[in-house]
């Protein structure tokens, strides 16, 4: 994998890990994607790149009863499921996805 495909990983990773969190805080619709794709876009802004001490903040703030065991253990799923959704080719529809999805997330 190169630097790009790490990143569109860990962007995805991130997306999908954004929107389960935004279930347990019980965020909806936009709000719920809005705070997703912050944290999608975290993957490329070292400064704000520790999402799981953001979730485990928001999940304190919130009163959500998650132990930093089970948010790991759902970082990692997630991060093997983008691994296997991440085209294993260059070149094709999927990399032209995923570049569109990554430059939508990062435009500010």
């Amino acid at each position: 994998m190169t630097g790009a495909d790490d990143l569109g990983k860990t962007m995805l990773r991130n997306k999908l890990l954004g929107r389960w969190a935004a279930e347990k805080l019980g965020l909806t619709g936009q709000d719920a994607q809005a705070y997703a794709d912050a944290l999608a876009r975290a993957a490329t802004d070292p400064a704000h790149s520790d999402v799981f001490s953001r979730i485990r903040s928001d999940f304190d703030k919130a009163g959500i009863a998650e132990t930093d065991q089970r948010i790991l253990n759902v970082m990692t799923e997630l991060t093997l499921k983008a691994g296997h959704l991440m085209p294993t080719a260059t070149g094709n529809s999927v990399d032209g996805a995923a570049v569109a999805l990554a430059r939508k997330l990062t435009q500010p």
